[in-house]
């Protein structure tokens, strides 16, 4: 991401990358070592995007969008609130009903947190993204304060009742995403905006 967002130029068109993680623990540039309470065995990554700590495994839909915010007038703040409404969008169209909360970026169904944004932004281009919990294994986020809040709830889509294959998700989330940016998308190993 960081090599995509340095060499790429007023032309290079932006991306959506897909994809899953094994299991790790991200820690981000605000990120305090007090919220790992316990990682066990699970590796500890610092990264560059914003936030704090959250756990990233199999079974969780990872969205990375490198965007040209600059290109597209639009600022940090408006694209959060489009990846998080997209993500509601997603969700409205399975049947849950999804919040959002001004003092915690991110995507809720009945108080627990579903989805978490982190972004990274330079040179008005962004990186990082949004992880959307599927099926994974929520227990790695009991050894943790989710994103420096002790004691958050998270969940997943098949706690709720959701069964849905990742490759339709991500199709379903590239369309929704592409949608609230007013762009058209084309999707085969990485998907075009």
């Amino acid at each position: 991401m960081q090599a995509f967002t340095d060499r790429r130029d007023l032309t290079t068109p932006d991306e959506l990358w897909l994809l899953e993680h094994p299991p790790i623990y991200t820690l981000g540039q605000a990120g305090r070592r007090e919220h790992i309470l316990d990682p066990g065995e699970i590796p500890i990554l610092q990264v560059d995007r914003g936030g704090q700590v959250t756990y990233h495994g199999p079974g969780q839909l990872i969205a990375y969008l490198l965007y040209d915010l600059g290109r597209a007038r639009l600022g940090i703040k408006g694209l959060v609130h489009h990846l998080e409404e997209s993500v509601r969008d997603l969700l409205r169209e399975l049947d849950l009903i999804a919040e959002t909360r001004p003092m915690a970026p991110g995507v809720y169904v009945g108080g627990a947190k579903i989805a978490s944004l982190g972004l990274r932004v330079r040179h008005h281009r962004s990186y990082h993204g949004l992880a959307l919990n599927v099926d994974l294994n929520l227990e790695p986020f009991s050894r943790i304060n989710p994103c420096g809040y002790p004691g958050l709830a998270v969940t997943r889509l098949v706690d709720l009742g959701v069964e849905v294959s990742m490759d339709s998700l991500q199709l379903e989330l590239a369309q929704r995403l592409a949608q609230r940016l007013g762009r058209q998308y084309l999707c085969e190993n990485r998907c075009i905006l």
